[in-house]
């Protein structure tokens, strides 16, 4: 069969397949870990390096998705006017929520009762589109200033003396509530400031129009991406603004390295957002012409991320729960009420590090053929426009 031409930059396909990768590593920490119902993988009082970089590398995946979601926005722009792209947006956008509410949500808990409602990573993008349908009608400089201003302003917030409560949680702080009915809300995604996070990356997206030259482009994103790195460090050493979790020393160097490389991610302060995107930046400027069969294997999860990740999820739970089942723990505490690893019924279920890893190997080659079939049908039957939003 003859296939389509894919117009698709190969860097950025790359870097959302390496994240999605890593991402899957997280979530199968978090259902499979025998540590992971007794205390947290950053804890420099409790973790290890093994445990800790497990954690730590996933940092990376909501800032990168949120960054490259805006890149995309301004690619799929180009072939539309302002107002189809603004229209197009908000469709995703909503539709984004949609998933985020009913699709996602049962596959974290299993639950048909739907007693957990989580506003998570799906969540936060879709209402960052719907913010970035109206942003994309300002000149670009305006769109590169709000999101400067409020990537590095928004932890302003974190010194108001305001009552705390849902409204304030999903705009601007992580949050747990038990609602009248009885049902629990959890805001683990506050919208602020990923808006500023996909308009950012709406704005660099404008540095792959053609008339940019490549080289041009990667001394940019070089510059970008090592000053943010440099901004975390010294930002963080000064463990003042922008630090909502300080880092401190400890009787060991481990400890404090721990400790200083664990800023706030619920919300994502700036320390964070730093510490995350300056090595996209770098990445995107370093594997513009990357080859190989390992950039292919990547390549595959990153052309159909939305697919991979509602996938991986459902995966990733049911043998949660198998191994409950087979291990005599009981399935039925697979059927998940608040966060997967706040369950104090899952406490002494669960595997080794070394298991959870060998576990992510399997997944990870299990989704390649399907991602891989998934990725040529879309690329196949470009005419079919619900295919936009998968």
């Amino acid at each position: 069969m003859n296939q389509n031409k894919s117009n698709r930059i190969g860097s950025l396909d790359l870097l959302k397949g390496l994240v999605m990768v890593f991402m899957a590593l997280d979530h199968v920490r978090d259902y499979f870990h025998y540590d992971a119902f007794f205390f947290d993988p950053a804890d420099p009082e409790n973790t290890n390096i093994a445990l800790f970089f497990t954690r730590w590398i996933t940092h990376y995946c909501a800032p990168t998705f949120s960054f490259l979601a805006g890149i995309s926005a301004y690619l799929v722009g180009r072939k539309k006017s302002k107002p189809e792209l603004s229209s197009f947006l908000l469709k995703r956008g909503i539709w984004l929520v949609f998933i985020e509410l009913i699709v996602v949500n049962f596959s974290w808990y299993f639950d048909i009762h739907f007693g957990t409602i989580s506003l998570l990573v799906i969540w936060s993008l879709g209402i960052s589109m719907i913010f970035l349908a109206t942003l994309i009608h300002l000149p670009l400089k305006y769109v590169l200033i709000f999101s400067v201003l409020l990537i590095f302003g928004h932890n302003i917030l974190d010194y108001l003396t305001i009552e705390k409560g849902i409204f304030w949680s999903i705009i601007h702080e992580f949050g747990f509530f038990t609602l009248e009915n009885g049902k629990i809300l959890l805001v683990g995604y506050p919208i602020i400031p990923w808006i500023g996070v996909m308009s950012l990356g709406y704005y660099f997206g404008s540095f792959y129009n053609s008339s940019k030259e490549p080289l041009k482009r990667q001394k940019m994103f070089k510059i970008v991406g090592t000053s943010a790195i440099v901004a975390f460090i010294v930002i963080r050493l000064i463990n003042g603004y922008g630090n909502p979790n300080y880092w401190k020393s400890y009787d060991t160097i481990l400890k404090t390295v721990f400790s200083f490389l664990n800023p706030a991610k619920y919300p994502p302060s700036l320390t964070y957002i730093l510490m995350t995107l300056g090595p996209v930046f770098l990445i995107l400027a370093y594997t513009e012409n990357a080859k190989g069969k390992i950039v292919n294997f990547l390549c595959v999860f990153g052309k159909v991320p939305f697919f991979y990740y509602i996938i991986h999820l459902y995966i990733i739970h049911t043998l949660a729960l198998l191994l409950a089942w087979l291990t005599d723990f009981g399935w039925q505490k697979m059927i998940i009420t608040g966060w997967v690893t706040e369950s104090s019924k899952l406490k002494g279920y669960g595997l080794n590090l070394v298991c959870v890893y060998l576990i992510w190997i399997g997944i990870i080659l299990l989704l390649y053929p399907m991602c891989k079939k998934f990725s040529l049908y879309k690329l196949n039957h470009k005419e079919k426009k619900w295919l936009s939003y998968l």
